[in-house]
């Protein structure tokens, strides 16, 4: 009897002992994951040219400080490490070395910049270290073919551009298209998202003009444009020179649609400048709500989002697109991680990153989903139009997708 009990208990300790090891092998981690914590790096603005954008690292602490408070992601706590790299390229390098090599992060979450990103592109898939949701709007960082470890997050540039020309086509089908442009990264993105759409219609493109970002004044290049007797204005500049722009045409007289990248909606630094009559009927696109637009007070989003704000950022400028943004993209990064579960590599991370599917963050407008795939590494390629209209913009009309059938 007591052999048979001895055998019992030898089975049960084998079979405990097999679970064991069956859940530790479930487990796996690399370097700046662990059973308790998850280590996640950023790059931020938060001084300089770019100093603007320093809130977006500030909503992103606040909101994983929030989930930490919750018991964190499967149990483990998120340790956020963000540097500030005063958008310089050479101090981004600097900054991306420290937190993999000394402080050895798990991945970089939502680092800012096109040309700070650039930077330390090809550093990161070297390390194969996730650049993960990064904060630009460059086309660039689709490209899961030769740079599997990078990602971006917003609509990109491109991805704008071919809604416009989309919106262009269905209101304008045999329109005269002029566009004014950046002569830099930025504008020749739109450049060629226009140009996949509207080169395989009636309308035709009658001019192009660029310009420098040194010109004091961009006047002569609207009036040049006006001359063609275009019927559509495709205005692809910084807030700056997008003023410019919409005040010169309200004095010429000229009455096109003109169609303005969102880079450019800021009401403060661009429509009230150029005059708010002036700017009156400007179209653009946009995918996030407005906090400060009372259409929201009911959204059930918006609402999570201000509980929030209130307990985790009281005070803070809930007019400013930044914390609506760093909701999402930080959301976004939990929701990855959750699908992760057990198995946090940095491979399976990528791997769960490119796998999201019609996940909704609450900070995004109604019908807009996240979506990727392995050959996607586009998160966002949808966006609502809205047109300037006494002193506000507002959202009109279905999701424009950026697919060629959508």
């Amino acid at each position: 009897m007591n052999n048979k009990k001895l055998s019992l208990l030898a089975a049960a300790t084998a079979f405990c002992l097999l679970s064991t090891q069956a859940a530790f092998a479930q487990k796996k981690y690399d370097t700046g994951a662990s059973d308790t914590e998850i280590k996640i790096g950023n790059v931020e603005a938060y001084s300089g040219p770019a100093s603007a954008y320093g809130i977006i690292g500030k909503t992103e602490e606040a909101y994983f400080k929030m989930i930490n408070d919750q018991g964190g992601i499967n149990g483990r706590k998120i340790n956020w490490i963000s540097y500030d790299d005063g958008y310089s390229p050479p101090k981004t390098v600097e900054q991306i070395r420290k937190l993999i090599e000394s402080d050895e992060v798990f991945l970089v979450f939502n680092a800012l910049g096109t040309p700070t990103q650039t930077a330390v592109q090809k550093y990161h898939n070297a390390k194969k270290v996730p650049q993960l949701f990064l904060a630009t709007g460059a086309s660039k960082w689709n490209d899961p073919k030769d740079f599997p470890w990078t990602m971006g997050f917003q609509p990109s540039y491109r991805v704008e551009a071919r809604i416009f020309a989309k919106y262009i086509l269905k209101e304008k089908p045999n329109g005269k298209v002029v566009i004014f442009y950046a002569n830099d990264d930025f504008g020749k993105d739109y450049l060629v998202g226009l140009k996949e759409v509207l080169e395989k219609s009636n309308v035709k493109i009658v001019a192009e003009e660029s310009y420098e970002t040194t010109e004091p004044s961009i006047d002569s290049h609207i009036v040049k444009l006006k001359d063609t007797g275009a019927d559509v204005f495709v205005n692809i500049s910084t807030p700056k020179f997008a003023a410019q722009a919409i005040k010169k045409i309200a004095e010429l007289g000229w009455k096109p649609m003109h169609v303005m990248t969102d880079v450019s909606i800021s009401i403060g630094a661009v429509m009230k400048p150029a005059g708010l009559e002036a700017s009156e009927g400007v179209l653009s696109a946009g995918y996030l709500k407005d906090a400060s637009d009372p259409q929201w007070k009911d959204d059930e989003g918006m609402k999570k989002f201000m509980t929030f704000i209130d307990k985790y950022m009281p005070g803070a400028n809930i007019s400013d697109a930044n914390l609506v943004y760093g909701y999402a993209a930080a959301q976004t990064m939990v929701q990855t991680l959750k699908q992760a579960g057990d198995n946090l590599t940095r491979e399976n991370v990528m791997k769960q990153a490119a796998s999201l599917k019609d996940f909704t963050p609450d900070t995004l407008i109604p019908g807009i989903r996240v979506n990727t795939s392995g050959t996607d590494f586009a998160p966002i390629e949808q966006l609502k139009m809205m047109r300037f209209k006494n002193g506000q913009w507002e959202l009109f009309g279905d999701i424009i997708s950026a697919e060629t059938g959508g």
